[in-house]
């Protein structure tokens, strides 16, 4: 059968670490193609269509939009840039011919730069460097340069992709440039690099027609909606079609609506060939690495293999004595539904149940990846608890315990350096490479995963809030040993009510507070950290008796310090082995396991006699 070019098209993935401006440099490639009208109002990252990709600045689904430059339609897939989401990564990359790589020209190549760049590489696509930001006073493009070559060396690049173009941008302006000096003020150079250095669609519309499933979205009107890219063959609405697992079962259906894309919208088509990027209706039970194809297609075809998750969670229906009150889904069959539904569009989580009915197994790729699905749910109502993330471990054929080890890179003032080095090597971490700068200093480390839970607070705290730190997966292998906790102690309510200034004000001077007055609490419920290592119960609901005898100077001002607020993933972090965090719709609460502070005390002396 004929193999035919569809030179009218290219299909590329813009790929980088995260807020290196790949959503941002998308915003202009479609205000520069043409796609919005000269005064159309457009929100800034139109391709940022969740509120909490919009309220943290990252992307955390894979999109699609298309532009036409030249005649030539360009389809564009923003990936997420934190390793969390690399899953998205893995299974839109085989949608495409090639990737867009940026690169920011201060920072340069980071763990998530290398760990999509190697997927890319792995494929066989074609990569265009972007080294963006080259207007930024610390850019220093021609290192950065020299850091991608070395890192595509490392990788194992063909000679094919070492020649890559290079292409040097200010995506927040909407310039691309071929040098740092030159003068071009649009982005014609990256458009036409695209069109010059990534190779058309090799594709065959004679054959059965044949795609898989990258992507699903839902629609009120017409329920489950199949993406991916044809790799064969010609669809019409109303073929009959087959949707095949990936394990052979077969499901029979046909066509109801198609679409393809155009900007950031979908346009209704009749018929699409081998090589386009689609979207399908009228498949009930379509999940994402299924095959939709001919009804004559024998077998389904080859799928993306997308790396395991290494992090677990519990979670649990909300059993505090404030549970039921906030949230609208409160019951396990609610949570089962919802957890299970979450696989039908999240291809890198996995979800099991336990032999208790009312916990369930969560394994995701990092702490980012788990905070937000708890964030999403808890938008929409669930109420529900969550215990302390664990990591995966795997045992090798004679037994041997492996666990997951993390690459980290941090950007630390020199005068922390030493701190951070410290502090990291407590947790079983190595220092692979150093490479000072002028004032700050890059170190590598690898470390066990099981030794970040928690760390970016204290990192955050030793640095004084100016280091930076990425990591992302690299290997597993032999068990590190045993690592500490939190260095100290929780503060925890002993009796149930409303917390009052008369009493937080005694019980500040024994740690930070979590908490303020008039705050309903329960017993068990953690207020504050202790400043010392073990646990201490306190009453936070004491109220001040009153007498007929009057005093000077007894009634004075209570002087109550700020509490300390703590976001999710802050929550997340602080964390022990006892402890649950509470999710509602309306707040999260810090609690022991165990309520009951007689028989908490009972369970923590049966451990240490055990011991």
């Amino acid at each position: 059968m004929p193999i035919t070019k569809r030179t009218d098209q290219r299909s590329i993935a813009i790929i980088a670490h995260v807020d290196h401006g790949k959503t941002t440099l998308v915003d202009h490639m479609l205000r520069q193609s043409g796609t919005f009208r000269e005064n159309q109002q457009v929100a800034e990252r139109v391709m940022d269509s969740g509120d909490i990709e919009r309220e943290r600045g990252i992307t955390i689904m894979a999109k699609n939009a298309a532009v036409r430059w030249k005649d030539v339609k360009i389809n564009i897939v923003d990936t997420p840039g934190h390793s969390d989401f690399g899953g998205e990564v893995e299974r839109v990359l085989s949608m495409v011919d090639g990737v867009l790589l940026l690169v920011d020209s201060a920072e340069g190549p980071l763990p998530q730069t290398r760990f999509v760049l190697r997927k890319a590489l792995e494929m066989g696509l074609h990569p265009i460097v972007v080294i963006n930001k080259i207007d930024r006073q610390d850019a220093r493009p021609s290192e950065v340069y020299d850091e991608i070559l070395e890192l595509f060396m490392n990788l194992g690049a063909s000679y094919e992709q070492l020649d890559f173009p290079v292409v040097y941008a200010i995506g927040k302006k909407g310039i691309a440039r071929t040098t740092p000096d030159s003068t071009e003020e649009d982005l014609t150079v990256l458009f036409d690099a695209i069109l010059t250095h990534i190779p058309p669609a090799e594709t065959n519309a004679e054959a059965e027609f044949g795609m898989v499933i990258r992507a699903v979205d839902f629609n009120d009107y017409v329920g489950r909606i199949a993406i991916g890219r044809i790799s064969s063959g010609t669809v019409r609405v109303g073929d009959n079609v087959a949707l095949i697992k990936p394990d052979g079962a077969r499901e029979n259906s046909r066509i109801t609506k198609m679409s393809v894309f155009e900007g950031i919208s979908r346009v209704e088509v009749q018929q699409a060939e081998a090589g386009e990027i689609i979207a399908l209706s009228g498949f009930e039970n379509v999940f994402i690495g299924d095959t939709i194809g001919a009804a004559t297609l024998a077998e389904p075809l080859s799928t993306v293999n997308i790396d395991e998750p290494t992090l677990a969670m519990y979670f649990m229906v909300n059993t505090s004595p404030l549970a039921g009150r906030e949230g609208t889904f409160v019951t396990t069959p609610k949570l089962r539904e919802r957890l299970y539904r979450e696989l039908r569009n999240n291809v890198s989580m996995r979800v099991e149940d336990t032999d208790s009915p009312d916990v369930f197994k969560v394994s995701a790729r990092g702490e980012l990846q788990l905070a937000i699905l708890i964030e999403t749910m808890r938008r929409e109502g669930y109420e529900f608890a969550v215990s302390r993330p664990e990591v995966l471990f795997k045992r090798t054929a004679n037994g041997d315990v492996l666990e997951p080890i993390e690459n980290v890179l941090v950007d630390v003032p020199v005068e922390y350096s030493g701190t951070v080095i410290e502090n990291l090597g407590r947790r079983k971490g190595i220092l692979i490479a150093m490479n000072p700068g002028t004032d700050s200093v890059r170190c590598e480390f690898s470390v066990p995963a099981r030794g970040l839970i928690g760390f970016r607070t204290e990192f955050l705290t030793n640095t004084r809030g100016l280091g930076i730190l990425h990591h992302t997966f690299a290997e597993y292998a032999p068990y590190c040993g045993v690592i500490s906790g939190r260095s100290r102690g929780a503060l925890v309510n002993m009796e149930g009510g409303s917390t009052t200034a008369y009493a937080l004000e005694s019980i500040q001077e024994r740690g930070s507070l979590f908490v303020g007055p008039g705050i309903e609490a329960y017993e068990g419920m953690i207020i504050g950290e202790n400043s010392r290592e073990d646990d201490l119960a306190v009453n936070a609901v004491r109220t001040k008796h009153l007498t007929n005898m009057r005093s000077s100077g007894s009634d004075g001002i209570v002087k109550l310090d700020t509490p300390r607020t703590m976001s999710l993933e802050q929550c997340i972090e602080f964390l022990e082995d006892d402890e649950l965090l509470e999710v509602t719709p309306e707040n999260i609460r810090l609690r022991k396991k165990i309520l009951d502070t007689t028989m908490r005390q009972r369970a923590r002396k049966r451990e240490t006699v055990t011991s």
